[in-house]
């Protein structure tokens, strides 16, 4: 693998951690080096998949807001300049630190309709269709306003209604930049099956090109109920009745008791220690924190570590993601719904008897399937730290890019397709290749499991450390896992830990995937001789929006795989 990133000191500016004990100049030949954008303010920090959100949320900051204040106001900027992601038709997951360290956890994932049914996706052969995909029928009951609002009234200081407007003012037009407007001509040809969404993403025909301004009336006009009026502005009203028409016409399942009923639940964090660290993460219906814990437990028994970059570290990377993946797809689902034993799951002692059936010199092959789950790839990820230290990480997702493509009629948002995330078929892989079980099986009301890994690290004295997380479907698990240990065991910068190439298993199918070119000849036929089959993937892994306390200030990481950005707050309006 290439040993890249790790400049010759390690610049260790966050923190006092042991690196590699021989560590490697930087690899210029590996396209991402140098180019994951920093930013650094004491005042607090905003990063997320898109410099306007970033932006909305650091203006917030300055103006008084707390963590919780910017995240809220971030989350529905995103619907308006994110559309591939960024949402209001999906859902998400908020990990939560305040200063004084206490740790929440909101669960405000999408559920499935009152009227779905185990077999929905199968056709006459009990095959899966595309309906799981796209079209109305892969949308589950959309969590984002209710989840934002939970938050709000929770932990929010500054009004709801100021907190939206920034949003109300993007989708009345922003300037669309080179990204997005790539983004939006790659999913034209799904878009453009439907006719709202041909109307709102391709106008004219075409998408909007860098640098035009776009103008998005329908989207702003809800956002602006959503302001006057909160979750009712969104799951009752106009917009439910729009919702509603929608799924008349396209044969959809929610209803309007299905929106007035939708509720998100605060649960109980995740908690992992590694080599004297806490890391929190999300519980259930997540399966990202439990996956993760599973994940550090196993790679806490060696130390030292294979030098990064190494195909012995590759070969050991594979085996403990293997291992905790067919815990994953074995034991987790809905909470509401599954009995599931997290505390023996993320216990050391588990881990350690996992652990000891890794054979360093052979991979090991995963038995045949035992059950599972998913996450679409076009998820975001973005965190937020006030000036206080209050700390919030917050992934969301409509699952694929552009969700079910379906845009509601007069409401100008797209609906998620996290039906999809449901074993649609038991046993057969879904869009994303997770193999999916019966405890992940479709049911009315329950919520599909998720990969989501919102994260917060606490430092051995108890002070923040990270805040981060990712989008990439089951990759998002293995990409917080690979930033973290960079960044813990081979003492790296923050910017080299999210510039590093990536890898991924997921137990079935029985392989690694790497970014392309992250893997050199000699790594790969180190591994092949170890019994592991490979695949170079197509283009980048994940999107990581990181937060780190450096020597006193906020040090904010974007990476460069997707165009996000870190924003700093000025010092707030009226301080001295």
């Amino acid at each position: 693998m290439r040993r890249v990133v790790l400049v010759a000191v390690l610049l260790l500016a966050c923190g006092g951690r042991t690196p590699d004990p021989a560590p490697v100049p930087a690899d210029p030949t590996w396209p991402l080096a140098g180019r994951a954008p920093r930013a650094e303010s004491p005042h607090g920090m905003v990063v997320s998949g898109h410099p306007l959100a970033s932006a909305a949320g650091a203006r917030v900051l300055e103006r008084g807001g707390n963590a919780i204040d910017a995240a809220v106001a971030v989350g529905f900027a995103l619907a308006a300049v994110l559309p591939e992601a960024g949402n209001i038709g999906g859902g998400g997951f908020l990990v939560y630190r305040d200063a004084g360290g206490d740790v929440l956890a909101l669960d405000y994932r999408e559920r499935a309709p009152g009227l779905a049914s185990r077999d929905m996706f199968l056709d006459e052969n009990g095959q899966p269709t595309e309906k799981s995909v796209i079209g109305h029928l892969a949308a589950g009951v959309p969590g984002a306003v209710a989840g934002l609002r939970a938050m709000h009234d929770r932990l929010g200081s500054l009004p709801w209604s100021d907190l939206v407007q920034p949003a109300v003012e993007l989708a009345r037009g922003h300037e669309v930049d080179e990204v997005r407007s790539r983004h939006l001509a790659a999913a034209a040809a799904r878009l453009s099956r439907f006719p709202a969404s041909a109307s709102q993403f391709l106008p004219g025909g075409v998408p909007p090109s860098p640098g035009a301004s776009w103008s998005q009336p329908d989207l702003a006009a809800t956002l602006e109920r959503i302001a006057s009026d909160g979750a009712e502005g969104f799951y009752g009203g106009r917009t439910a009745a729009l919702v509603v028409d929608e799924m008349r016409l396209g044969g959809g399942l929610i209803s309007g008791s299905d929106l007035a009923e939708y509720r998100a639940v605060w649960r109980d964090p995740i908690v992992a220690e590694y080599r004297g660290y806490t890391v929190y993460s999300m519980p259930p219906p997540s399966s990202g924190g439990v996956t993760l814990a599973l994940l550090l437990n196993m790679l806490e028994g060696y130390s030292p570590l294979p030098p990064h970059g190494s195909a012995d570290l590759a070969h050991v990377h594979a085996e403990v993601m293997r291992r905790a993946f067919i815990d994953r797809n074995r034991h987790l689902g809905d909470p509401d719904f599954v009995e599931m034993p997290l505390e023996r799951l993320a216990s050391q002692e588990y881990a350690d008897g996992l652990r000891s059936e890794i054979d360093l010199e052979r991979a090991t092959p995963t038995p045949p399937f035992l059950g599972g789950g998913a996450e679409g790839e076009n998820t975001t990820h973005y965190s937020v730290v006030d000036r206080h230290g209050n700390a919030a990480a917050i992934t969301t997702t409509i699952n694929s890019a552009f969700g079910s493509a379906v845009t509601v009629t007069g409401a100008g948002f797209l609906l998620n397709n996290e039906m999809d995330d449901f074993a649609a078929a038991p046993g057969k892989p879904n869009q994303f290749g997770l193999v999916e079980g019966e405890l992940n099986a479709v049911a009315p009301g329950k919520r599909m499991l998720s990969s989501m890994t919102p994260s917060v690290v606490l430092a051995p004295g108890g002070e923040l450390e990270l805040v981060l997380g990712s989008p990439g479907g089951p990759t998002i698990i293995t990409t917080v896992f690979q930033v973290i240990s960079n960044v813990l065991d081979h003492g790296t910068t923050l910017e080299a830990a999210i510039e590093s190439p990536r890898m991924h298993h997921q137990a079935w199918p029985d392989l690694i995937s790497f970014e392309p070119g992250s893997f050199d000849v000699a790594t790969q036929e180190a591994l092949r001789a170890r019994g592991h089959e490979l695949t170079e993937r197509e283009g980048w892994s994940g999107d990581v929006s990181a937060v780190a306390l450096c020597s006193g200030t906020l040090a904010g990481v974007a990476d460069p795989r997707r165009g996000g950005a870190p924003v700093g707050a000025a010092a707030p309006e009226g301080s001295p």
